[in-house]
């Protein structure tokens, strides 16, 4: 297995040159990070990933979870992994000094999940399930709740989850049929049922807190009834111990992959004794966990572009090794090359890089208007809300979507080897794709951007991010070797700007289910404009720095190649608009099959 699993080099280029990590106007205490106060952090993740994370990679998706006598047995370092990351801050990293953390910025903090899932990528979901369970007990639970849950779940003694799907209510969150009972003291009784649990039980911990959506009884239906419980596999007696809660692990999913963090059944309250604590007001448990969404759905893709990382780091590494073959001019005598220097292997590899490091770009370029939102200046605030709304499906399906093909593309380049687990690939192949199903699939995503955030207040965000790409393209146009891509980026933002109008007519004129049956391509069109505006913001750097005086000669190798991954882009990912354009301005097909028409 290649040691290198990603490269800080890059990681470090696109946080600080590309989106800039400069500390923020109105920036307060840990949020004043410095570059080099950044890098000490980045360091340090990068050492706990390569020693701690890394080398059990292929032993967590080897021995997967197993229920045993009522618990989830899971890889025994978990335990130790949870204890480090809580003890040494790295949970508590983005809360306030008062709870132990530093009020990190969410740039930072992507980053280094990045590099915790990048190495491994099952590793890394426990501490990460945890901080966002927290985080919605910080922002809407009340000081006796934050008492109770908050310091075992920032030390890593406690497991957090979000617990919403249930076996007829996944997506349709507005059908769910868990129960809570308002009892004498105050807290609900809990019944009902959960599924697909990510790390929902296991013995890495000495409990398991779930952020539980329930319907109080008596409550409005649909989505307007819904309320947000904390509801702990183990529950205090009040005297200082803990007490089992009703709260039993019925299944653990067997899966494709993503196999060393369990994804669990829950039955909850079947003896009629399972407590639940309301977080905030009742009713209101959906905008709570909602406003938690986009955090949620960047991991997501901050997850799959990682995973596509590693992938492609393994198939370089072999290809730079692995001989066979000879240039098509070589002679008959002449010694195999190594098979980097074949062209169509060079493409393998350009094509998995442009996907890797453009969806990295984005997410970062996410989490910097995340943290411009709470530290940039007042009256710009809404705008980079805006866009981060606007942005956020893409960036969730971008890497999930492609990260397949990407993946797919590194078992390619080791041929058969690639196919067995000789070779780390086809796990990160398993692994990355659960990434398109997670907090909301592509369709779900494409029915959100078209739907709800390119016609919000008036189409506002998109004409925000027109002017982003504007300035990109702006800058690009002082280096005549960047003029090219700036005017054929202008073409494609005209390109999608026509095709969304031309969907707008086709909703007044055919409704909504016309304008809204093909989103999930809109979206895939939506996404190839979107990279090739970072890779051009990259292309513009790599620029900048090579006008520079006195630059090295690895830092020249490296931006010359960040130009080349850029001109691949534009020549071969971003022409696929054409055909999606096409595709969308025509009557979907699909509203005029009726269902008889798929016969067996």
């Amino acid at each position: 297995m290649a040691d290198k699993f990603m490269s800080m080099r890059n990681l470090k280029f696109t946080l600080h040159e590309v989106v800039g990590s400069t500390p923020l106007p109105h920036a307060t205490g840990g949020n004043g990070h410095t570059r080099k106060s950044m890098d000490m952090v980045l360091d340090a993740a990068f050492d706990f990933a390569k020693k701690a994370l890394h080398p059990i990679f292929e032993e967590m998706d080897r021995n997967p979870p197993e229920l045993k006598e009522g618990t989830v047995a899971v890889h025994k370092d978990v335990r130790r992994i949870m204890t480090t990351l809580g003890k040494d801050g790295w949970i508590s990293a983005v809360f306030p000094e008062a709870w132990g953390g530093e009020n990190m910025p969410a740039s930072l903090l992507h980053a280094v999940n990045f590099i915790f899932a990048s190495a491994n990528y099952s590793g890394s979901v426990y501490s990460g399930l945890t901080m966002g369970a927290a985080t919605l007990i910080l922002t809407f639970g009340s000081d006796e709740l934050k008492q109770a849950f908050l310091p075992p779940m920032l030390e890593g003694k406690w497991q957090g989850t979000m617990a919403l799907t249930e076996p007829e209510a996944g997506t349709s969150l507005g059908d769910l049929t868990t129960s809570a009972t308002l009892s004498d003291d105050g807290t609900y009784r809990i019944s009902g049922e959960k599924i697909f649990i990510s790390a929902g039980d296991h013995d890495g911990v000495d409990n398991v807190v779930h952020l539980m959506l329930a319907r109080i009884e008596g409550a409005p239906a649909g989505v307007k009834g819904i309320s947000l419980f904390v509801v702990p596999k183990l529950r205090s007696d009040g005297n200082g111990s803990l007490v089992n809660n009703d709260v039993t692990v019925t299944q653990v999913f067997h899966k494709l992959g993503y196999r060393g963090a369990p994804i669990t059944a829950l039955s909850i309250g079947e003896k009629g004794d399972c407590t639940g604590y309301l977080v905030g007001e009742p009713n209101r448990g959906l905008s709570y966990m909602f406003q938690m969404m986009n955090g949620a759905r960047l991991e997501v893709g901050m997850g799959a572009t990682a995973i596509a990382t590693a992938a492609y780091h393994a198939a370089l590494d072999y290809a730079r090794t692995r001989k066979q073959g000879r240039r098509l001019t070589d002679g008959k005598g002449a010694p195999p090359i190594a098979i980097i220097e074949h062209q169509d292997v060079k493409r393998m590899l350009l094509f998995q890089r442009a996907v890797s490091e453009g969806a990295l770009s984005l997410i970062l370029q996410c989490s910097r208007y995340e943290d411009l939102i709470h530290a940039g200046p007042e009256d710009q605030r809404e705008d980079y809300h805006l866009l981060l709304e606007l942005l956020t499906p893409v960036a969730k399906t971008f890497p999930s979507e492609m990260g397949i093909l990407s993946t797919s593309l590194s078992i390619q380049c080791f041929g058969g080897y690639g196919y067995c687990e000789d070779f780390p690939v086809e796990q990160h192949f398993r692994d990355m794709r659960i990434h398109t199903i997670h907090e909301g699939t592509t369709g779900i995503q494409g029915m959100d951007l078209l739907g709800r955030k390119v016609v919000m207040k008036s189409g506002k965000a998109l004409m925000l991010l027109d002017q982003e790409m504007n300035q990109t393209i702006e800058k690009a146009q002082a280096h005549p070797e960047l003029q090219k891509m700036g005017n054929t980026l202008s073409d494609a933002k005209e390109t999608l700007a026509t095709t969304t109008q031309a969907l707008g007519g086709m909703a007044m004129e055919k409704g909504p289910e016309a304008f809204l049956a093909n989103a999930t391509l809109y979206l895939e069109m939506f996404g190839h404009v979107t990279i090739a505006w970072q890779w051009l913001a990259q292309a513009v750097v790599a620029c900048d720095q090579l006008a520079a005086q006195g630059v090295k000669k690895s830092d020249r190798t490296f931006y010359e190649g960040k130009l080349a991954v850029g001109r691949y882009y534009f020549i071969h990912e971003l022409p696929k608009i054409g055909p999606l354009a096409v595709t969308l301005t025509q009557p979907p097909v699909t509203l005029e099959t009726d269902v008889a028409h798929f016969t067996d």
